[in-house]
């Protein structure tokens, strides 16, 4: 679905009201003794009070302002809408982070047009930044942001959450490659290390078994601000997945490689 320059501003001011009622929905929560349930899986995976009543109070006003768009969220899950947009929303992306007190995590809020991710917010409450990226630029907190130029890959300050997500067969031995040239590596990121790369402060991000709402958001900040997403093959990264983001595309290239092998 084409939409306008007019409608992307209208509906990139109705992202940030999402992203003021998430928040204030979450802070509260924060650096509290809240409960935290583990919703299984191979390994501890926390949602609390907080990604529920943030999730909550968004779909509610997406549901009164624009009842024909579908929604995508982590907690609640896929509602079909009749129009081709959807909203992408994950409530606390680093909810590990949240739940240890550590100010990784953020609001990952996505306007899909049908095709791709067009409108992308992470907003962070607690520090008071907000990411914000859009067909017409990147910005912070309404300054513009810019990646940086690195070239080669033993220049390179690449971030990774956790090493325990590569699951798959022969997914560390690939990542353990990149990191092995890497000038420097940092654990621990979550959303806010790809809006680093973003800001040009990290060069690329390297994770695998994303979801659609850890990666939709963050496509339009990195893309607009001149860099690059991608699966490790390449390929379309918005339905998730094992994902590359960098700031430079040459640099792009050269951890494709040794993902692969060759």
């Amino acid at each position: 679905m084409q939409l306008s320059d007019s409608e992307i501003q209208m509906l990139g001011g109705f992202a940030a009201e999402l992203a003021d009622a998430a928040g204030k929905a979450i802070l509260p929560y924060f650096r509290t003794r809240m409960h935290v349930e583990d919703k299984g899986g191979q390994r501890f995976d926390p949602v609390t009070l907080a990604d529920k009543a943030a999730e909550r109070a968004m779909r509610e006003m997406i549901g009164r302002r624009f009842p024909e768009h579908g929604i995508h969220g982590e907690e609640e899950g896929h509602a079909p809408g009749r129009s081709p947009i959807k909203w992408v929303l994950d409530p606390i992306d680093g909810t590990r982070a949240f739940i240890t007190g550590l100010p990784q995590w953020g609001t990952l809020i996505a306007l899909n047009d049908g095709e791709r991710p067009r409108i992308g917010i992470m907003n962070q409450p607690f520090t008071g930044e907000r990411f914000l990226g859009m067909p017409s630029g990147a910005w912070l907190n309404g300054m513009p942001i810019q990646v940086s130029p690195c070239a080669s890959l033993a220049q390179a300050r690449i971030s990774c959450t956790s090493p325990q997500i590569f699951n798959a067969p022969g997914q560390l031995e690939a990542f353990n490659r990149v990191a092995d040239r890497a000038r420097l590596v940092r654990y621990g990121g979550d959303c806010y290390a790809y809006c680093m790369v973003a800001c040009g402060h990290i060069d690329a991000v390297i994770e695998a078994g994303l979801k659609p709402y850890d990666i939709q958001a963050l496509m339009p900040i990195i893309e607009s601000a001149g860099g690059i997403v991608s699966t490790w093959d390449g390929g379309d990264p918005q339905d998730g997945g094992a994902i590359v983001a960098c700031g430079d595309k040459r640099l792009h290239a050269e951890i494709l490689r040794y993902l692969d092998g060759s």
